[in-house]
């Protein structure tokens, strides 16, 4: 079964249609006593590709010039259709798509219809004047290039308003070959773009595809006896094992699999479609110039590009940290760049190290938490084999099938958009990469015969100690990863009145910060299942199961404040300047002990911030006349590192005023500004009175951004309040910063004045 099976149908209805045609043409030529005519008989749309399954319809056009009589016409065309509807030829009737046209009148219909036009992409002469269909021919295929503007603007139109009525071939439980999105009809589209000479269209990347859509759906027909391109559950064994599939699961998935592979090439269509000539903001352009954004990255066209001389080679985290760009900036990646890191990847040149670098495991945290923009990256990465080199343990899930009432995807596209709603949780948890890695592998079990949840907790130990989580992170993503079924099955199964129901939580989850993690983790897994797994109802049970639990525990999520030593505790009582940089494995360490003053962590910042320094974290502390301060931060790679000397100049000269660092930052952000962004929750800025006995301390959660720190710790300094210890962690994208603030030369602040203060950091943040 095959094409050459369709290829034989076709031939077959040809053979009929012809001699049908000879017979209407000698009765015509006796009735007339005239020989000639100017009179043809075509194929169109599947039947003029020779793609006829047993239920397809046949599309054909009776050409003529014109000359004959409307009777004539009648009489000619009822002769090849009355006997096709009757079975002529074959074992049952036949459905006729029919048109009687003149070649003016089948210029015209093109113009006014998209289907039309479309369909005499594909003509091809069946009987009759050659001449006639190849004028036709040639009309419509030069129609639809001159047309292409406005011809696919209705065809992407057309598409959508399909897609929303039949789903995505590739996440239904009983899908549409043909209409779905990624189904059949989506390839003829492909194939139209592509003809139009608007751009060139990855054609070869679907023909794999194609054939198994194909030969599916002629399947279908033959074990339905029926015309239908529905597949139904009754039918998916059937037609699994005439396919010699092992089992219906292994047939779908590769129907999934097809789906996403038209997909991807449709959509990365459209996109290339969308800016051409176009820079990276958008502007048409003559030429397309490229934007750096990172170390051998750059945007262009409104995607993301390795720039040509990019060490795809040398550099194994650069494939992560294109890819976090782009989602993070809500770009695609562009596919030469996907298949230049597939291709690394596959001559043995682009393997991750193991450990992964830390910097390679933020990169994989900034793509998870970049929300809905992550899909098309990932989408990306996974179609050309990228995702299952990083990640291995999710080769058996790619496209694995769910077929159950309640999940709408794939395991895979399941973990996928689980992360999508984890990611608009992140303000919630004080661990945002903890809760965004076990989102995305939460059902890392699937697949085999083991309960998933504990089969899941052994793969995902091994998975994430090679990222480079340290033990006690890998220890929370292993009960995470085993128990995310926890909360909703115990909320909804259990008195929550009977103390030992909070107590069967107590004696697996061992604090609040796992707690909460697990919390987020349950409301983004059922919300990316659906209506018929998550309900206001079940979410409002597990918020109260947390609620009890959680006041039942000991213990807090407040970040503690820095332990000095006792050379550093001498240093700070000296009040001077001290700097130290010092290159790590994990990257740059910088040491400074400076003359305490209010606003001294936001000039700080802003100096870093300005030496194009990225904070990763940083500890600070004040004692005595110093603050001693202890940064991580990753360099720029277009920019230089500052030597110790040349930072404590540039902090000490901005501690003396003489550098307007509010400005200059304003200025390096509005040029970050020019570029694309994603949605991404507002800041929250969180007040703990009683968490220190002799300071209040602010808790800031804020997506990462240029100055962001400045900002905070100028917006402390316009309340006249000091930060006594600060905690700064930035974890993939996402900051959250603790700051244990005092009056000035007081104690902690009062409850009307700390809510002050909150308010002018959240107003700061905007």
């Amino acid at each position: 079964m095959g094409t050459r099976e369709r290829r034989e149908r076709s031939d077959h209805s040809d053979l009929i249609f012809s001699t049908l045609f000879r017979k209407s043409l000698e009765a015509l030529a006796g009735s007339s006593h005239r020989s000639i005519y100017k009179i043809a008989l075509a194929a169109v749309g599947g039947y003029g590709r020779g793609e006829l399954s047993p239920g397809s319809d046949l599309d054909i056009v009776l050409l003529h010039d014109g000359k004959l009589s409307d009777s004539e016409l009648l009489s000619f065309t009822n002769a090849i259709l009355y006997p096709m509807w009757d079975g002529a030829g074959s074992k049952s009737p036949r459905k006729i798509d029919h048109s009687v046209r003149t070649r003016s009148q089948t210029r015209e219909a093109a113009h006014e219809d998209l289907r039309v036009a479309m369909g005499l992409l594909d003509i091809r002469l069946i009987c009759g004047d050659a001449e006639l269909v190849a004028a036709v021919q040639h009309d419509a295929i030069g129609q639809w290039r001159r047309c292409s503007t406005n011809y696919i603007k209705k065809l992407r139109a057309s598409l959508t308003e399909r897609h929303q009525r039949s789903g995505e071939l590739a996440y239904l439980l009983e899908p549409d070959l043909k209409e779905a999105r990624g189904g059949l009809r989506d390839i003829t589209a492909l194939r139209a773009i592509a003809l139009s000479g608007a751009i060139e269209v990855q054609l070869d990347r679907i023909s794999s595809a194609e054939s198994l859509l194909n030969n599916v759906r002629e399947s279908l027909h033959i074990q339905s006896g029926r015309d239908r391109d529905r597949l139904l559950f009754q039918e998916q064994d059937k037609v699994a094992e005439d396919l010699k599939f092992k089992d219906a699961d292994a047939l779908m998935s590769e129907v999934a699999q097809s789906a996403r592979d038209v997909d991807y090439v449709l959509e990365y269509t459209w996109h290339r479609l969308d800016h051409r000539g176009k820079d990276g903001l958008g502007r048409f352009l003559r030429k397309s110039p490229t934007t750096s954004v990172a170390k051998g990255i750059s945007v262009a066209n409104q995607e993301v590009i390795l720039d040509f001389d990019a060490p795809v080679n040398e550099d194994p985290a650069l494939g992560l940290r294109a890819s976090a760009t782009a989602a993070q900036l809500g770009l695609p990646l562009s596919m030469d760049s996907c298949i230049a890191l597939a291709k690394s990847i596959e001559e043995g040149r682009g393997d991750l190290p193991n450990p992964w670098p830390r910097e390679a495991r933020e990169d994989l945290v900034s793509l998870i938490g970049a929300g809905s923009a992550m899909v098309r990256v990932w989408e990306a990465l996974d179609q050309e084999g990228i995702i299952t080199s990083w990640l291995p343990e999710w080769a058996p899930l790619r496209s694995l099938p769910q077929r159950n009432v309640l999940h709408r995807h794939t395991v895979d596209r399941h973990m996928v958009e689980t992360a999508v709603h984890a990611a608009a949780l992140t303000r919630r948890v004080h661990r945002p990469d903890l809760l965004l890695v076990a989102a995305l592998f939460h059902d890392l079990g699937k697949g085999g015969t083991e309960d998933h949840s504990v089969r899941g907790a052994k793969l995902i130990e091994p998975l994430v100690r090679r990222m480079g989580f340290s033990e006690s992170d890998v220890a929370i993503l292993k009960i995470l990863v085993e128990h995310h079924l926890l909360l909703s099955s115990t909320a909804t199964r259990r008195d929550l009145n009977d103390p030992v129901t909070v107590a069967s939580i107590l004696n697996v989850i061992p604090d609040i910060q796992t707690l909460e993690l697990l919390h987020a983790l349950s409301i983004a897994d059922g919300e990316a299942t659906g209506s018929a797994a998550w309900s206001e109802w079940k979410a409002k049970l597990v918020s109260d199961l947390v609620v009890r639990t959680r006041s039942a525990m000991t213990g807090t999520t407040v970040a503690q404040e820095l332990e000095l030593s006792e050379e550093e505790r001498k240093f700070a009582q000296l009040g001077a300047l001290r700097v130290n940089v010092e290159a790590r494995d994990n990257g740059y360490f910088i040491d400074i002990i400076a003359p305490d003053q209010p606003g001294l962590l936001s000039v700080v910042a802003g100096v870093l911030n300005l030496a194009r320094l990225d904070v990763r974290s940083a500890r600070t502390k004040s004692h005595g006349a110093s603050a001693v301060m202890k940064w991580i931060v990753d360099p720029d790679p277009n920019a230089p590192i500052p030597t110790s000397e040349k930072l404590h100049t540039d902090i000490e000269q901005a501690l003396r005023g003489g550098v307007d660092l509010g400005k200059r930052i304003s200025d390096r952000a509005r040029a970050y500004a020019q570029m694309p962004t994603i949605p991404v929750p507002p800041p929250e800025v969180e007040v703990f009175l009683d968490a220190s006995a002799d300071s209040t301390v602010f808790e800031v959660r804020s997506h990462d951004r240029p100055g962001l720190l400045f900002r905070i710790g100028e917006a402390i300094t316009r309340c006249g309040v000091d930060i006594h210890s600060a905690i700064v962690t930035t974890l993939g994208a996402e900051a959250i910063d603790t700051l244990y603030v005092r009056e000035i030369g007081a104690g902690p602040l009062t409850a009307q004045r700390a809510n002050q203060v909150a308010q002018e950091l959240a107003s700061a943040l905007r």
